[in-house]
């Protein structure tokens, strides 16, 4: 990355100087330094340094403030704590605020005044967007999804070959010629969201949420335009470019008049649209918003759809995406799922709401730099997973799919990881299954 001119500098800084933002000053200013939040990281359980406990990236984004925003900062900075934005410090922000944080909000639950950290770290981040400092690889992530629509920059031609094979596949699987993925049809009550890795590297998520919608007798529809769940940046901090990634989903919802927009199991994708995106855009939907787990657990509760779980008999155990629970509070849906859909179940140690972060989380995939740190960190939970005994962990969200698929070979688990709609898929009774049985 490029040093940041003095025009990027000061726009940097003028994320710190917004009046109107008084979370962020109180947020800045109201760390006890109680250490409370070291023990709830998981950067710092993996490497016990003090430059990871999360109040230190605090301490640092308040730093700057008080160097440029006080008096006593600007007179009189080695008393204060206030430190210049120079080239160390942003070296550290970048390190610390990029790298050494997921942003999962555990830190958060823990903190004895309640002081929103993965706040402070997104606007430190934010900081670093505007100076031009985003890790080369986060960042064209971000470019792809701008230049192309998705963040995987898959072709037109080939998202729809992918779901036209798809499609056989279905008919097949539920012995109906009539069963269908259909694409860009107006007016429907669904349209469904993807995460570019599905069509990409997991295909079979697209088929079992059709077979799902097959059998509820859903009316929905994808969209080839704008498809991706996924706002990467949201994690790079750039409020433009992720008003810009959300406002095209928004708008094609509005195209295809569309009732409900149900986003795929993504995490950060949910949190992105459902709840940062009218903030980024600065207006309400005129449509609902949903995750896909809530629409799953709708169905299951009104009979839309009917399941065995005597079809799925291995112990199962179930991983919160914390963006869906911590931070959105999603909770209950997942268990009630999986109760209609597996035998035999077992929550992690902690779960819900306290579950540790996988590690995938803050853009961490996206980022190569933090390879070596995000698989030390995700040790933790693979821990947490051997401890359980499952061999099936099923999880909301594809970036968490990714990130234990690889801690499932690097600490040899050998365990299936599956999405909820997966889950359900393999569960489902079809209505000439049930007919067979009751004949």
């Amino acid at each position: 990355m490029e040093r940041p001119t003095q025009e990027k500098i000061k726009k940097g800084l003028e994320v710190l100087n917004d009046k109107a933002d008084s979370k962020l000053l109180t947020h800045m200013n109201s760390c006890v330094h109680c250490g409370l939040c070291a023990k709830s990281c998981v950067y710092y359980n993996a490497n016990p340094e003090a430059k990871f406990i999360p109040a230190t990236k605090v301490d640092l984004v308040a730093s700057i403030y008080r160097r440029y925003n006080t008096l006593s900062g600007k007179f009189l900075p080695g008393l204060v704590g206030a430190r210049e934005l120079d080239e160390k410090t942003m070296d550290e922000m970048v390190d610390l605020l990029f790298g050494a944080c997921t942003m999962c909000g555990r830190c958060v639950k823990h903190c004895s005044v309640g002081v929103d950290i993965s706040y402070v770290v997104r606007k430190g981040r934010e900081m670093l967007s505007n100076m031009g400092l985003v890790p080369e690889s986060l960042q064209s992530t971000i470019n792809s999804a701008l230049e192309t629509g998705n963040n995987m920059a898959i072709p037109t031609e080939e998202f729809v070959e992918t779901l036209q094979w798809l499609e056989e596949d279905l008919q097949f699987e539920v012995n109906d010629d009539n069963a269908e993925i259909p694409l860009d049809q107006m007016g429907k009550d669904v349209l469904y969201t993807l995460n570019p890795r599905e069509p990409k590297f997991f295909p079979l998520s697209i088929s079992a949420m059709a077979k799902v919608f097959h059998v509820a007798n859903e009316s929905w529809t994808i969209s080839t335009k704008m498809y991706d769940v996924t706002n990467y940046a949201y994690y790079s901090g750039n409020l433009e470019e992720a008003a810009i990634i959300a406002l095209r989903l928004h708008d094609e919802m509005e195209n295809l008049e569309a009732k409900t927009c149900v986003l795929a199991e993504c995490g950060h994708g949910s949190r992105a649209f459902r709840w940062e995106g009218p903030n980024y855009i600065k207006k309400e939907y005129p449509f609902e918003v949903i995750s896909s787990v809530e629409l799953l657990a709708k169905y299951l509760r009104n009979g839309r759809i009917k399941t065995n779980p005597a079809l799925i008999t291995d112990k199962v155990t179930l991983h919160d995406p914390c963006n869906l629970v911590r931070s959105g509070g999603i909770c209950q849906e997942q268990r009630y799922i999986l109760g209609k859909c597996v035998t035999d179940f077992v929550e992690m140690t902690p779960h819900g709401i306290d579950n540790i972060c996988c590690g995938g989380g803050g853009g961490q995939l996206a980022m190569s730099e933090y390879n070596e740190r995000r698989m030390a960190i995700g040790k933790l939970k693979a821990e947490q997973i051997r401890a359980t005994g499952a061999k099936i962990v099923a999880t909301p969200c594809h970036n968490c799919v990714d990130q234990l698929t690889q801690l499932n070979v690097t600490y040899k688990l050998n365990i299936q990881i599956k999405t909820l709609c997966e889950i359900v898929a393999d569960a489902i009774v079809l209505e000439n299954q049930t007919e067979n049985e009751e004949s």
